[in-house]
């Protein structure tokens, strides 16, 4: 058994459907252009690469080759319809356990490879690219801070292996001083605490969830429905605007929208 999961490699499979491949990046980022609803389309996803040069970003991490590769990937859709009325959709696949722990890391300067990826999806989201964001596996910590977080609409699968949260279990104990068990039960009264998707649902950040047959291995049924769904969140997307104002609102996050009220009255 690998220690790794392959839902991001299936999907974008799935959904890039033989779609041509972009190349000149890292091995564990898988970027393809192929078309959604007849528009052109970009699909992006981290995947595993056990020969990663850094061993810490070997089980589909995003670490600093992921980072900079991503803020590439995406940069270079921006530049190629900077004069086009209809720019591209941007997909991202997410299935990121973590970002990359690791000395080297950390030295060679992570948080800047993971924030050029964020800025750049920003950029192409402010520019008029619709960016949707499908949640197939873990949405863990800077990893989906730099893949996913800045799309316009989030779209999560209903299954138990798709999560989201700050970091992993085990850390989160340490880091608070609490079992794992003991975490587990302040989840269940705290939903920022917990990682299941109907908890994060409640703050109001997903834009749909939906229930597929087969999530490892998805169906010609399942491939369908997501498409729609991504479809409807494109058109959701062009008739709206690029703000990310759509996640607020939640009962679970009325006190955010009291400090931004707040903040725009003070300046």
């Amino acid at each position: 058994m690998s220690d790794f999961s392959v839902r991001g490699l299936q999907w974008f499979l799935a959904l890039s459907n033989g779609a041509a491949e972009v190349q000149g990046l890292p091995a564990s980022l898988k970027v393809a252009d192929g078309e959604l609803g007849q528009q052109p389309a970009r699909f992006l996803a981290v995947v595993a690469d056990t020969d990663n040069p850094f061993p810490r970003a070997r089980n589909g991490e995003v670490g600093l080759l992921e980072g900079w590769g991503l803020a590439k990937a995406v940069d270079e859709a921006i530049e190629l319809d900077q004069h086009s009325e209809h720019k591209r959709i941007l997909i991202a696949i997410v299935d990121v356990p973590s970002q990359a722990y690791g000395r080297r890391e950390e030295a060679l300067g992570i948080h800047q490879a993971l924030a050029g990826a964020a800025d750049s999806y920003a950029r192409a989201r402010l520019a008029g690219h619709p960016v949707i964001a499908l949640l197939v596996g873990k949405a863990m910590s800077g990893a989906f801070l730099a893949h996913g977080y800045q799309a316009n609409r989030l779209i999560a699968l209903r299954d138990p292996g798709v999560m989201v949260h700050a970091m992993g279990k085990a850390s989160a104990a340490r880091v608070t001083l609490r079992t794992v068990e003991e975490l587990e039960k302040l989840a269940a009264s705290v939903p920022p605490m917990a990682y299941d998707i109907d908890s994060f649902a409640t703050l109001g950040l997903l834009w749909k969830t939906l229930s597929v047959s087969q999530i490892e291995k998805p169906t010609a049924q399942d491939i369908e429905q997501v498409r729609a769904c991504l479809i409807a969140a494109v058109e959701d997307v062009r008739a709206t605007g690029t703000d990310l104002s759509s996640r607020l609102g939640a009962e679970n996050r009325a006190a955010s929208s009291t400090v931004r009220e707040l903040l725009r009255a003070q300046w």
